[in-house]
């Protein structure tokens, strides 16, 4: 049975995000319930839901929100998107897709997607031996161009790390046996600065210019917001990319190079919106919201 009233955001953590939507579909007259993910579980047998959510018995959710996927082994993660595949299989909205969380969260899927489809993305190499990692950075280096070591998967620029010299490749990790690096990509201007363009249902909802402190342009690790009015060649570059990964919202991240070119350097399918909203004078959470109610849950109905 489904609850037409209530609205699970999936999130290990409410926080900010999570109060703006609550507010949100509050706002639309819907009850919003905060639940982990990692809180869930399966009971195939008859006469119950096959999923079973804390705080909703043996009922499913109007619609559900995800703000988060906690981290754990492949198995753990693997369970996580299984509830989203199959409460979209129970015709239960899921806010992204399971599918399009897969690809972005993958940061190897993401690149291999864009490139394949002829979306500008830095030069990127995903192996699995330490020594082929080392051989390819020593090669850039000698080059003349410096490298960036990410996790495979993760946000808001935690774990990245510049390797700008020979030394610096002491600081080379590994994501759990895998090694993702790419090309740095040195920005038009003097200054460190990217666009992060935020999209809801195919449209360009905002867009903002982020300066960093140094290289690294994440609002997360200080870097400041300015509200631009995003040109044809912003827009399309950020809308062919979340049509690839078939998001329902994202937040693209696009760096200028040299050269003049726009490079596609991540997508986020669970982005947050709290420095946008500082320069941005919108209520995002409610636009999201907005979207979620009147395309997926009133349309069904």
């Amino acid at each position: 049975m489904i609850n037409n009233k209530k609205i699970v955001i999936f999130t290990d953590e409410a926080g900010w995000h999570g109060k703006q939507l609550e507010q949100a579909f509050a706002h639309l007259g819907y009850d919003s319930i905060f639940i982990s993910l990692s809180e869930c579980y399966f009971e195939l047998r008859s006469g119950k839901q096959p999923i079973r959510i804390p705080s909703l018995d043996n009922e499913l959710p109007c619609a559900v929100f995800v703000r988060g996927i906690p981290g754990g082994s492949l198995e753990e993660v693997t369970l996580y998107l299984d509830f989203l595949h199959a409460l979209r299989k129970l015709n239960v909205p899921v806010y992204n897709q399971a599918r399009a969380i897969e690809k972005s969260v993958d940061k190897a899927m993401t690149s291999f997607l864009l490139h394949s489809a002829g979306i500008d993305t830095p030069l990127t190499w995903v192996v699995h031996h330490r020594d082929k990692a080392l051989e390819i950075a020593e090669r850039e280096l000698m080059q003349g161009n410096l490298v960036i070591c990410k996790p495979l998967f993760g946000s808001q620029g935690e774990g990245i790390r510049l390797i700008r010299k020979k030394t610096d490749l002491l600081w080379l990790t590994d994501s759990h046996g895998v090694f993702y690096l790419q090309r740095f990509v040195q920005c038009a201007g003097t200054e460190f600065f990217d666009y992060r363009v935020f999209i809801i249902n195919k449209k360009v909802v905002a867009a903002m210019r982020r300066y960093g402190q140094s290289w690294l342009n994440n609002v997360a690790q200080g870097a400041s917001c300015e509200i631009i009015t995003p040109d044809k060649r912003l827009c399309d570059i950020a809308l062919q990319s979340v049509r690839l990964l078939k998001m329902d919202y994202a937040g693209v991240d696009i760096i200028e190079d040299r050269a003049g070119h726009l490079i596609v350097i991540e997508i986020n399918s669970v982005p947050a919106w709290k420095g946008l909203e500082s320069v941005y004078q919108q209520n995002i959470a409610q636009l999201l919201a907005n979207d979620l109610v009147n395309r997926l849950i009133l349309k069904k109905t």
